[in-house]
């Protein structure tokens, strides 16, 4: 396909450079030159498609079948430059016409040349001096394999399988602003303080659950004691008659434990 096109059946784009079987036959000259007409069918919709040679105008046409697709580039962001249309190329038989744009092109070439010459200084200045970048390359790949190499031995360290990225400001201080409950945090002290008093033998099993349930009570009961002395509900001296009597029933019954 010389072009791209629209196809007439299912209206889809063909692009250019798509390979098709045609069948080619000569339908005209123009003059001595033989105008060739191929047909083919389109692989989306088996559409028929006819396309001839244009001799004279040096392009193809298309006859049946397809539609060419138009396409509109902006000069500046496709940075090319504008061919002159068929008024300024039969102009330019005109000696007075090339004569006076061809002082400005002159002109035009000597306002850009400084920035020429400046973008070239720059690009042979960067590729004048090969070992300089092989060396600066180098050392760039170093530190990067270095700085890997420390945050794949940071990951380890913690148990991790994977590289963890640098530790960024942003992260520090969202962390920071994480607040817990409480109750989570009593959770915690209350497990921990369970795994601590546990026995490290098998035996003592039902005796360690046991001081582990009465300790988490006493703990409750002094906290709830702690609350109503700070209500103003309960006076300091019942309080502390309270935890003395507390404390003599725990020993009697250690006392009997020991027995």
């Amino acid at each position: 396909m010389p072009y791209n096109i629209w196809c007439g059946g299912c209206n889809s784009m063909i692009a250019k450079g798509v390979r098709f079987n045609a069948e080619k036959k000569q339908v005209g000259n123009y003059y001595s030159t033989k105008i060739w007409s191929f047909s083919m069918k389109a692989a989306c919709c088996k559409q028929e498609i006819v396309i001839q040679t244009d001799p004279k105008n040096c392009q193809y046409v298309i006859i049946s079948g397809a539609q060419q697709k138009t396409e509109d580039f902006d000069i500046e962001d496709a940075e090319t430059f504008a061919l002159p249309a068929e008024e300024e190329k039969g102009m330019l038989a005109d000696p007075f016409y090339r004569l006076e744009h061809q002082e400005e092109d002159l002109q035009k070439k000597k306002e850009a040349e400084p920035v020429l010459v400046r973008l070239q200084r720059i690009s042979d200045d960067r590729h004048s001096d090969d070992y300089a970048l092989n060396k600066a390359l180098r050392a760039k790949l170093r530190s990067q394999k270095k700085r890997v190499a420390e945050e794949e031995a940071a990951s380890r360290r913690m148990g991790l399988h994977i590289r963890l990225l640098p530790a960024a400001e942003e992260d520090t201080a969202t962390a920071s602003r994480m607040k817990f409950s409480a109750k989570f945090d009593r959770n915690r002290k209350d497990k921990r303080a369970l795994i601590n008093a546990s026995s490290i033998f098998p035996g003592s099993s039902g005796t360690s659950k046991k001081a582990l349930e009465l300790e988490s009570k006493r703990r409750k009961i002094s906290a709830a004691a702690a609350s109503s002395l700070v209500a103003g509900r309960v006076k300091p001296s019942s309080w502390s008659q309270d935890s003395v009597s507390s404390s003599r029933h725990s020993g009697s019954a250690v006392k009997v434990r020991r027995f």
